[in-house]
């Protein structure tokens, strides 16, 4: 029987998992930030913003991400600012679309568990070759970072280790640099892309991002709600808080935000169990885009610690996972995701599917 929590509670264990899910998310805003062009300020604001009423409304942890399509795309310089923010309004739209017309609860019906199962798989192959590169790219500090993780698995404590690994991080970040330079975020302006940003946005972006985003942001993170904590959450509810921020927080400079089961693990796994780690995660960020908003803040989170951190939101995902129904199907998809990209799987997966149904149908 799962233990009932209160709807908010403000711990060292909820701020431990208030900040789980950082190894994935600063890496990919701050690349974003500095290779289109979007100010970092907005980002992180409305990002905090994000999450503090992701908190309020679900009263539950849930992790307020950036789309990691888009954001790959854009690190890799295939989107400009004005696409990002096309491809944010035109996703916002869809989702939304989709959480008001019942067409989410046939998608659902149609996409077998087995197949969330492997986008989940896939996504602990990815999160743990990342936690890999950021490791051996700081080894001692990554080394000695997982070292202080697993030694939680066996201590007779509360696990806070994320907390000190964090910790640990900032101090070597002080002595290295001195200090965090205060860069004080400007007012967000309104932006609408140009109509020439648009064609590249949907192309590039939405395409790719929109079977990740049902796959892993919706079904996905409402399964392992499910697991976690028995509760349902339907995927319209998902659905409507990722379109509301993306439609009316990217033209101001949002950076297109989703949910995530990966994040939701690392959350849990570091002790967040109630709405109030959302809120103290927004706060956290909140200082940031308003006081910190530099490059420079990326120096402060060493590549090592946000490598230990990815280690185990990895493991975790990897057993929720593992409860496939059809586990060769499963790592099936799980290898193509992990070779190919998670949106590409999620298609493949479903034309395979598609294709199966159509040919027991002539056979009967």
């Amino acid at each position: 029987m799962q233990k009932k929590w209160p709807d908010f509670r403000f711990t060292a264990e909820e701020t431990a998992g208030a900040v789980g899910d950082f190894g994935t998310l600063f890496p990919i805003i701050m690349a974003v930030a500095v290779i289109s062009g979007m100010e970092l300020g907005p980002i992180l604001l409305f990002m905090g913003i994000a999450y503090i009423i992701t908190g309020l409304y679900y009263k539950l942890p849930m992790p307020v991400e950036p789309m990691k399509s888009i954001g790959a795309v854009a690190i890799a310089g295939g989107l400009s600012q004005a696409e990002i923010v096309s491809a944010a309004m035109m996703m916002g739209i869809i989702l939304l679309i989709l959480s008001y017309t019942g067409w989410m609860s046939r998608f659902k019906s149609e996409i077998p568990e087995w197949l969330i199962r492997g986008i989940q798989l896939g996504l602990s192959f990815i999160l743990l070759e990342q936690a890999v590169v950021f490791i051996v790219g700081d080894l001692y500090l990554g080394l000695i970072a997982t070292a202080v993780i697993i030694a939680f698995i066996f201590l007779p404590f509360k696990d806070i280790s994320s907390l000190l690994v964090l910790a640990l991080g900032l101090l070597i970040g002080f002595m290295e640099l001195g200090y965090i330079p205060i860069h004080i975020a400007d007012l967000p302006q309104l932006y609408i892309p140009p109509a020439e940003a648009w064609l590249p946005g949907l192309l590039r972006g939405v395409f790719p991002q929109l079977p990740l985003t049902i796959a892993n942001a919706v079904l996905a993170t409402s399964l392992i709600i499910d697991d976690l904590f028995a509760k349902k959450v339907p995927e319209e509810k998902l659905l409507k808080t990722m379109g509301f921020y993306c439609l009316f927080f990217s033209p101001f400079g949002a950076f297109p935000m989703c949910h995530g089961s990966g994040g939701l693990a690392a959350q849990y796994r570091f002790g967040a169990r109630t709405g109030g780690s959302n809120i103290i995660s927004g706060v956290i960020i909140l200082i940031m885009g308003l006081f910190f908003a530099s490059p420079q803040l990326l120096e402060f989170f060493p590549y090592g610690v946000l490598g230990a951190l990815l280690v185990f939101s990895a493991l975790q995902m990897l057993k929720s996972g593992k409860e496939s129904n059809r586990p060769l199907l499963s790592l099936s998809t799980a290898v193509i995701a992990f070779f190919a990209d998670i949106g590409i799987a999620f298609l493949v997966m479903l034309a395979f599917i598609i294709l199966s149904r159509f040919f027991r149908q002539q056979a009967e």
